[in-house]
């Protein structure tokens, strides 16, 4: 008897380690991470909701760099980010022998051109200052928002996503260039005529998008990406992810809550 009950009680032993070695992290549990603001907004607002509709439960975790939210994502304590562009994640992922990948490109905050001087372009005076931002990157855009509305023209011959000041070529109205650190651009709007803010410092500094005199026509390589690891790009998660952005119910909640933000060619 003692022998039949120590040989039960291995059994159950052996059926529960079992049991426990077989258990599996629910793939409908995930993790999705954004820098805090919009794009943690965006994640709430707009994609969590339409991913618990497909039965997922959803953590959103709020980062505050732009550093930490790909390493997590490259570690695997996130299954998704949402926070950066193209050529930002490009970057990273080379320098940091990361792979990692764009999912689909979502609507993004715009740089845009403010004043409390001026009401719209064409009361722009000769010789007027232009703060502008310091970052390679962002000081083409500036330029080429600039060209866009026919205040100066760009060297054809130089990449529209590497101009600089130097490569300027007509300046019909004098424009004075103020290069300033991004950060620092919203304050700016006090002590300069015109200045250029990239959408996400300006809602930072709590800006509305829609005083700007114009706003960006933005490049899809500088919109905001949900970004995952390349390995996963295959996944059930990857195609609920996309098939949710592509929503209608999604573009909804962006034309309610998100008003100023450029939508993708792919939107349109």
């Amino acid at each position: 008897m003692k022998k039949l009950l120590f040989s039960l009680l291995t059994l159950a032993l052996v059926i529960g380690l079992a049991a426990c070695g077989g258990e599996k992290k629910d793939e409908k549990s995930i993790t999705l991470g954004a820098t805090a603001g919009p794009y943690s907004d965006m994640l709430n607002k707009a994609i969590k909701p339409l991913l618990e509709d497909k039965g997922y439960k959803v953590e959103i975790k709020e980062f505050s760099d732009y550093i930490q939210p790909n390493i997590a994502l490259n570690e695997g304590s996130l299954d998704a980010n949402l926070f950066q562009h193209t050529i930002y994640l490009e970057n990273f992922e080379q320098e940091n022998d990361m792979d990692l990948t764009a999912l689909i490109i979502v609507p993004t905050a715009p740089m845009g051109v403010y004043s409390e001087k001026y009401q719209s372009l064409d009361e722009i005076e000769d010789g007027a200052t232009v703060a502008i931002p310091n970052d390679p990157s962002n000081a083409a855009r500036a330029l080429l928002m600039l060209q866009e509305n026919g205040l100066i023209k760009v060297d054809p011959n130089v990449e529209d996503l590497k101009a600089s000041e130097k490569d300027i070529k007509e300046n019909e109205k004098n424009l004075d260039f103020k290069p300033l650190e991004a950060g620092s651009l919203p304050r700016a709007v006090e002590s300069v005529d015109l200045v250029t803010v990239p959408g996400n410092f300006a809602l930072a500094a709590k800006m509305d998008l829609l005083d700007a005199i114009v706003l960006e026509n933005m490049p899809d390589e500088y919109r905001n990406v949900v970004a995952i690891k390349a390995d996963n790009e295959d996944s059930q998660l990857a195609k609920d992810l996309k098939e949710v952005v592509q929503s209608p119910e999604f573009e909804k909640t962006i034309d309610q809550d998100f008003q100023g933000f450029g939508k993708p060619e792919w939107m349109q």
